[in-house]
């Protein structure tokens, strides 16, 4: 049985890890983690915040991903979102998804982020 998703695998381009941990860890907020390093020889690189993963893995023929995205949990999502834009990040809100705050980004190397958060029970 499923229990939880355990990462989310985004692609990038060769060479772009250096872009990737500046954005992942100062941008929003996240830890750097080590690969395996059978893994960790194919480029890319790993971030987590709490529970949360995600996998920068290097694709050759990198096209970045414009629909298909994470939809990342926050809270505080006005303070999240000033926090991205103090840092350079663009920040596009979207009201279309009924009991929840949210907006969308993109990390540097194009790929879509989604950011929500749910509205308190009335």
């Amino acid at each position: 049985m499923l229990t939880a998703v355990d990462h989310v695998q985004l692609a990038a381009p060769p060479d772009s890890e250096d872009l990737l941990r500046a954005y992942y860890t100062h941008v929003l907020g996240m830890t750097e983690i080590p690969k395996p390093p059978v893994l960790a020889a194919r480029g890319g690189c790993w971030f987590a915040a709490g529970p949360v993963q995600l996998h920068l893995g290097v694709e050759e023929e990198f096209t970045p991903a414009r629909k298909a995205h994470p939809g990342l949990r926050v809270t505080g999502i006005e303070e999240y979102a000033k926090r991205l834009e103090d840092r350079g990040a663009t920040v596009v809100w979207d009201e279309n998804l009924p009991g929840h705050r949210r907006f969308h980004s993109e990390d540097p190397v194009g790929n879509r982020l989604e950011f929500l958060e749910p509205h308190p029970a009335t």
